[in-house]
């Protein structure tokens, strides 16, 4: 399959372009200009890897169609820099501008072929769908996240947009959002299990690894009967070890 990938310099991204690399897909990634050397020698002289050095929100829709082009499946692993600009500069909607924009590209075009959507998430985003709760101290928090930090506002907006206007029925496009807990930094990959929701508290979070959700997000792609089960959902990922 042919996959675009928002993010894929990002420390999770380059993961999850590799391991769609070592699956044999074709992947056209975007790429801020200059940031081509965060992405190892051997990925980046991949002749499975087209690199577009520019952002979404800087390209035209006549351009992003044509990146789209034969794509069967979108990936977006953006997130933003964890510096005072990063967090509170702009664009202050990275993702949910990144995500609609895409998606009126694909429905504007003369093409019926359904795309997948992966957007990786955090389990900080609930999954109304499911009417998940949250305690009283819980909600506080992130109802001061929501207002203080403008990338958690972001990525409960794309979820929501997903969730609310994509919905679970839309003629081109299918999707999933996942959402991993405390991400660590691991070599490899290890035994990981996926909930439909959280099992962890937000004071007691658990662990997931950067390679783990590469991983999960590689097999939505590879694997037909993964993606056919957790289409439309949000899937949790947690390390197995941390669920002892």
């Amino acid at each position: 399959m042919k996959v675009l990938i928002l993010g894929a310099t990002g420390a999770t991204g380059r993961l999850v372009v590799n391991q769609l690399l070592l699956n044999g897909h074709e992947v056209n990634a975007f790429l801020r200009s200059g940031s081509e050397e965060k992405l190892a020698k051997e990925i980046i002289s991949n002749p499975n890897l087209y690199v577009i050095p520019r952002p979404v929100l800087e390209m035209s829709d006549k351009e992003l169609e044509k990146h789209l082009e034969g794509c069967g499946a979108i990936i977006s692993t953006l997130g933003h820099n964890l510096s005072f600009r990063g967090v509170y500069g702009p664009p202050r909607q990275l993702v949910t501008d990144s995500i609609q924009k895409l998606t009126k590209v694909i429905q504007n075009r003369n093409n019926s072929e359904s795309v997948r959507m992966i957007l990786m998430s955090t389990v900080g985003c609930k999954n109304e769908d499911l009417q998940e709760t949250r305690s009283f101290s819980a909600r506080c928090v992130f109802f001061l996240l929501r207002y203080l930090l403008p990338p958690h506002s972001d990525n409960e907006k794309a979820v929501n947009y997903l969730q609310s206007t994509i919905g679970q029925n839309h003629s081109t496009i299918d999707w999933v959002a996942v959402r991993p807990d405390t991400l660590t930094n691991e070599a490899d990959i290890s035994p990981y299990a996926i909930y439909a929701s959280p099992i962890h508290s937000l004071f007691k979070p658990g662990k997931t690894s950067r390679i783990n959700v590469a991983h999960f997000i590689a097999e939505l792609i590879s694997n037909k009967l993964t993606w056919s089960q957790w289409k439309g959902q949000m899937p949790v990922v947690y390390n197995a070890e941390f669920l002892q």
